[in-house]
């Protein structure tokens, strides 16, 4: 077959038209997005617009910032976000640390117990966190922890996702780097460091998506094992804000939902490339 008649090949099978099941599922995928998107949408309407105009849609409607302000002020929300930027940023920090020595363990040493030990970590992927909730409370109670944000992340800082994931990454790096590694002298952390985790940076960024978006959004725990507003997370917080004795509000309260999301929501739409990405590489092989 030479060039021209290739070039007319593709050119006819890009020419034609596609079928009625691509059709369906495109118009799926755009019905799904806007559902998603509706809530989102009447957040933003009504956090932005007078409190008559929360029921009703007008494009003449008023647009106002008094509703940020006043869900700002009414609660400490500023605590709050600095609770949570301390419980995700220590949660993470622990996780990395904890699931690379272990993910480096199972991935590339050989030692007694080992495929157990793996198979106990996989099937803590198939129990609920909820289901531990009276069992944490226990230990956290009798370490004394009650009512701070350690207590909060101390039960998710090992996390079987992360170690699972990461073994998965190191297994693909080839053996011969790691001999490389230890011919020039580097001790087995050194090899870990240099070798294994400056390949496996896209399934970091992936997994550290995943924990801080959880972490962030984490609801039922931190609201058992808190008590007061200098350890609550924003989520806890904006249920002590919205709940009945202080008056509904949709403005206000949605205004606050704002507030609340808002961090998360502009960092994916600033890296949501950088995002895409990174999920793109990390694919389990």
């Amino acid at each position: 077959m030479n060039a021209a008649t290739l070039a007319r090949t593709r050119g006819s099978l890009v020419g034609r038209p596609r079928g009625a099941g691509h059709v369906l599922e495109t118009l799926a995928a755009w019905a799904l997005a806007l559902l998603w998107l509706l809530p989102l949408v009447y957040a933003f309407w009504t956090a932005f617009h007078p409190t008559e105009y929360s029921t009703h849609f007008s494009l003449s409607a008023p647009w106002t910032f008094d509703n940020i302000v006043h869900a700002w002020h009414a609660a400490p929300f500023a605590r709050y976000f600095v609770n949570t930027v301390i419980l995700v940023t220590m949660v993470l920090a622990a996780q990395l640390v904890l699931v690379t020595l272990a993910a480096y363990a199972f991935a590339r040493y050989t030692f007694p117990g080992r495929d157990v030990a793996f198979a106990l970590v996989l099937v803590q992927l198939m129990i609920m966190p909820d289901v531990l909730i009276v069992e944490n409370y226990r230990t956290i109670s009798a370490l004394g922890l009650k009512d701070t944000i350690l207590a909060i992340g101390l039960p998710y800082m090992a996390s079987a996702f992360g170690i699972f994931l990461l073994r998965q990454t190191f297994k693909t790096v080839p053996r011969e780097l790691d001999e490389a590694a230890r011919v020039e002298g580097c001790t087995p952390l050194q090899t870990l460091w240099k070798v294994y985790v400056p390949l496996a940076r896209p399934t970091y960024l992936a997994y550290a998506l995943v924990s801080v978006s959880y972490h962030w959004n984490n609801f039922l725990w931190p609201l058992i094992v808190t008590n007061s507003v200098e350890t609550r997370p924003v989520t806890v917080g904006l249920q002590v804000f919205s709940a009945t004795d202080q008056g509904i509000d949709w403005a206000i309260i949605t205004a606050a939902t704002l507030l609340s999301v808002a961090p998360l929501l502009l960092a994916f739409l600033l890296f949501q490339r950088q995002f895409v990405q990174s999920f793109m590489r990390a694919g389990i092989r």
